[in-house]
């Protein structure tokens, strides 16, 4: 079975459909203990065979932050503050993750998260982890992205 999930930021500037072929409490949220995320409240999710497309509904109301190793794109709305989720480029392909508590359907995830820490990891490891287990992700001006 496919799961199309549509996500947004609260004023709708930013908003993204997550395509896995996994059930939602079987993927798993991860709550990562660096300050941006334990300041954002963030609980990500990722299917490393699944798809995300992030689309700029309103353009000029995306942030792209980096810090630490500076080797992703967090998304952020301009307007409203929401932290939606991050892009890696990639000679491979781009990949991603996504903030579940942005998902229409978060509740079907659960709420247990697993606290992590990657205070360890150097950028070749940060990027090897991300290839292994982000979703393939695309980032897009147009129109909306409706699941299908």
């Amino acid at each position: 079975m496919r799961y199309a999930m549509k996500g947004s930021c609260h004023c709708g500037g930013l908003d993204f459909r997550f395509e896995t072929d996994k059930p939602p409490v079987a993927l798993g949220l991860r709550a990562c203990g660096c300050g941006f995320c334990r300041r954002h409240g963030m609980r990500a999710t990722s299917d490393a065979e699944g798809k995300v497309v992030f689309r700029l509904a309103e353009p000029a109301k995306l942030l792209r932050y980096r810090f630490g190793l500076a080797t992703a794109d967090y998304l952020i709305c301009r307007g409203c503050g929401v932290y939606v989720g991050a892009v890696m480029s990639d000679p491979a392909g781009d990949r991603g993750i996504i903030n579940v508590n942005c998902l229409d359907q978060a509740p079907a995830f659960g709420s247990d998260a697993k606290q992590m820490s990657y205070d360890d990891e150097d950028e070749p490891a940060r990027r090897a982890r991300r290839r292994a287990l982000w979703t393939p992700a695309e980032l897009i001006t147009g129109d909306a992205v409706e699941p299908r």
